[in-house]
């Protein structure tokens, strides 16, 4: 048999879910605003009910001391039941519901009471301040009980005072009126917080649509996850809202943009600037793993729009990769010149060997004079003209391979560059880039040659690639430095479309251009202008003795 499952513990406390925890607590507000408003409804209705009924007595008490013929008869008579003064006092009573109108002479004598018996007699509560003058309002106890009163001066008819009239309304009657309040006070109450508790269950399942039903501590553990994977993984993350703006910037995507926290809320061309980045970025170029090249490297874009209207972009660094790629393809390349070099080896040392058996040594001599002079010219003229040693190998190499290739390529005679370069590497991959590409687009033409033109302006470099190609259309000349642009067909590595974007950048970073036209002889000429690059030279920093 299987063991009994174990009975769930009871927990006591706040649920875990945030739409119980959201709903609870909105349930709690809605009920405490519901009881503050209402006891802050409450607490002055008393008042306003015990004013009420006192400016009541005082209205009553006026209209009755505003009729002469009470002043008249308060005179003229005394004080028995059966007097008019008590009649016009009950009359007046009963009409306006008061709990009794007391009229008395300036010694306080009354004059009319509901209970016959206290007529004649003195009041119960000190009359002085209305047959002084004034107008009083009080809550206060008298012979008939608790009351709210309002007593005024009676004139006679030459102005002076002869007497008060004091009006009394029940109290039990006010206070009856704030207990019936009360239910309708509470209904209204419950009313309100009926349609809280609805608004608070909406608003609840909005959220629990929206959370996904998950406890707070989930989301607060999500949260922290997130923050570990985003600024742990070695990819570049950018996320963008549905108003093109940088809401998210992890610490790779950062190191590869060049960007910093700040670039945060910013707009995305704001923060990058103009170009190709910043398109695939704002999804105005589409695709997947799309090139593109920020600074000095090489970045694989993806993005994914989101839901809400923005966007979740990814980098990858593959400025690692390409270099790979290229010296992959340039040794391969290298490998079918040795390749090539290998058998013309081999058919030069049979020549050789049969010169040699057939005993013609003079033409033998002559032939191996002739082979060795030919590449010791070449290297002789470019070392000669590019001072600078990792350039003069690029260049020697190239020539092999050109030859190979069936190409001419030869460095100008007016070249000159001194060995003073300030960053000889940024120069050697620019130079390699173009003959590369010359190449290509002058093997399998006829009389197919590259020229390469490298000279020293003062402390400027300038660069001249020429080739016999088909040149570059006018409308393709600004294309042709974009990343991920290219006429060929994609390497083993990957894609093309990156050196000459990269040759750009090199030349823009240090202060320079580069631009390509038409040759003078056909084909196209790359130009590539970079002020600063070479060194001050030694003589100029001597300082004159003084």
């Amino acid at each position: 048999m299987s063991p009994t499952p174990a009975l769930r513990r009871l927990r006591l406390g706040m649920p875990r879910r945030v739409f119980s925890q959201v709903l609870l607590m909105q349930l709690a507000i809605a009920a405490g605003v519901a009881v503050l408003a209402t006891g802050l409804f409450l607490a002055p209705l008393s008042d306003q009910l015990d004013d009420q009924a006192m400016r009541r007595a005082l209205a009553i008490a006026q209209t009755t001391a505003a009729q002469p013929q009470i002043a008249e008869d308060l005179q003229a008579s005394q004080p028995t039941p059966d007097g008019p003064v008590q009649a016009e006092a009950e009359r007046i009573r009963r009409a306006s519901g008061a709990e009794y109108v007391v009229i008395m002479n300036t010694q306080g004598i009354r004059w009319s009471h509901p209970d016959h018996e206290r007529i004649g007699k003195l009041v119960s509560t000190d009359p002085s301040a209305a047959i002084a003058g004034q107008e009083v309002m009080q809550i206060d106890n008298g012979t008939l009980g608790r009351s709210a009163r309002g007593k005024v001066p009676l004139r006679g008819d030459d102005g002076r005072i002869v007497g008060a009239v004091s009006v009394g309304i029940e109290y039990d009657s006010v206070r009856a009126r704030l207990i019936n309040a009360i239910p309708g006070l509470f209904a209204y109450a419950g009313g309100a917080l009926a349609v809280g508790a609805l608004a608070a269950y909406m608003i609840s399942r909005r959220v629990q649509r929206q959370t996904r039903d998950l406890a707070f501590s989930d989301i607060s553990a999500l949260l922290a996850e997130r923050e570990a994977m985003l600024h742990g993984i070695r990819e570049g993350v950018v996320a963008l809202d549905r108003g093109g703006r940088i809401r998210l910037l992890n610490d790779e995507a950062q190191r590869l943009l060049g960007l910093d926290a700040e670039a945060i809320g910013q707009p995305l061309d704001t923060a990058l600037g103009p170009g190709r980045t910043t398109d695939v970025l704002a999804g105005r170029v589409t695709g997947t793993d799309l090139l593109t090249v920020r600074g000095q490297r090489v970045l694989v874009a993806n993005r994914m729009p989101t839901d809400d209207g923005g966007a979740v972009a990814t980098l990858r660094d593959r400025t690692e990769l390409e270099q790979l790629g290229r010296e992959l393809d340039s040794t391969r390349g290298l490998i079918d010149a040795l390749r090539a070099q290998d058998h013309e080896h081999a058919n030069r040392m049979h020549t050789l060997l049969g010169l040699l058996e057939l005993e013609m040594y003079e033409e033998a001599m002559e032939y191996v004079g002739e082979v060795a002079g030919t590449h010791r010219v070449t290297a002789e003229q470019i070392t000669e003209r590019i001072r600078d040693p990792l350039l003069a190998a690029l260049l020697v190499g190239k020539a092999t391979v050109a030859t190979e290739r069936g190409v001419a390529l030869t460095v100008s005679g007016d070249s000159e560059l001194p060995d003073r370069l300030v960053d000889p590497r940024g120069l050697v991959t620019i130079v390699g880039n173009l003959v590369d590409n010359a190449l290509d687009a002058a093997a399998g033409t006829g009389h197919a040659r590259v020229e390469v033109v490298l000279r020293a302006e003062g402390r400027t470099a300038v660069l001249r690639v020429r080739d016999s190609g088909p040149g570059v259309l006018p409308d393709q000349r600004e294309s042709i430095f974009m990343e991920g642009w290219s006429t060929k067909e994609p390497p083993a590595h990957g894609k093309r479309g990156i050196g000459l974007a990269l040759v750009r950048r090199l030349a823009e970073r240090h202060g320079g251009s580069a631009q390509v036209a038409d040759a003078p002889a056909g084909g196209a000429e790359f130009t590539v202008v970079l002020p600063e690059a070479l060194a001050e030279s030694e003589l100029a920093t001597i300082e004159e003795p003084r």
